[in-house]
Formats: C-alpha cells, structure tokens, sequence
C-alpha cells in the first residue's frame, strides 16, 4: 500500500475479528518500530506482544478502552536509558516510544492489519500487573487485529490545514 493511502486509510478500529494476526505481519510491524529513529539513536524502546488468554484478560481487567483484538503490543521505555534534555525536565522517553508506536501503527495499515492506540489506563498498574522491570515506563498499548466490520463512516473528517498550521 502507498504511504499517503495507508495515512488516510487507517483509522482507530473498535470492534476486531477473533482472526489472529499472521507472524510474518506481526514480525513487519515490530520490525518497523525497531526502525524507528530514536534520540542519539539510544533505543530504549521496550516492546510486549501480549496474545494469551491470561494477558489480555489482565489488561481488560484495567481498562474500559480495549476493543476485543486477539493481539496487544505494549511500548514502553527504559527510563534509566533515554536521553536527558538540556533543563533537566525532559528526556526523550516518551517521545521515542511514540515514534516507534506510530512507526509500527502505520506498518499495520499497511499490512492490512487495524490497529487502535489504547492509554485510557494507569500505566503503572498495567505494568505491575504485567510484571514489567521497574525501571520501564508505559506509554501505549495497542490493539492489532482484523477488523470484524468495516467502519461505518469511513475515515473522520479532518480540519482544514490552515486551521492546523501556522507559518511564523
């Protein structure tokens, strides 16, 4: 699929198929957020693939926002490993764990698969439960699956992008 047809195509799916998603699609799609760039090209990037039962009953148990996908992809980061910014208020943690997430959002678009960007959760309950090392910080789950239905309304409307973009 082209890059500007997987963009206006892909969509926040709530409603998934009990159909599994392939290896070798999973396998693309978090190779595509080993790909992604990170700050001074740190990777601390820390990726869960969670498909069992048990897994995601834990993680229906902590959020409402969860839409049925037989796979869920956990991004997480080290936080003794991301880059500190000048200030010392920010780090590039959460910002390299949302490029790999969308880098990996994208490949599923692009591999068929729908996905769903899931935060509606206490990430630190989530990864307690889950058992993660402490020194991880969660950022998103995933949902990754086929659709059961296509979406009613096709893709939302955007705003336009004058409404979005200022020129300084």
């Amino acid at each position: 699929m082209e890059f500007k047809e997987a963009v206006k195509k892909r969509y926040s799916c709530r409603q998934y198929s009990n159909r599994q998603v392939e290896a070798d699609k999973l396998n693309s799609i978090l190779e595509a957020g080993r790909l992604a760039p990170t700050a001074k090209n740190i990777q601390e990037q820390c990726i869960y693939v969670v498909q069992s039962e048990e897994g995601l009953a834990k993680i229906d148990k902590l959020t409402p926002c969860r839409y049925g996908a037989p796979t869920v992809v956990i991004v997480a980061y080290d936080k003794n490993g991301a880059f500190p910014y000048p200030g010392g208020k920010y780090d590039s943690g959460a910002e390299d764990a949302t490029i790999v997430a969308t880098h990996m959002i994208l490949a599923a678009a692009d591999e068929g698969i729908d996905s769903c960007w899931l935060n509606y959760f206490d990430p630190d309950v989530l990864a307690q439960t889950l058992g993660l090392p402490e020194n991880e910080v969660i950022v998103m789950a995933m949902d990754l699956g086929y659709a059961a239905a296509a979406p009613a309304s096709g893709v939302k409307e955007r705003k336009p992008l004058e409404e979005t973009v200022k020129y300084l």
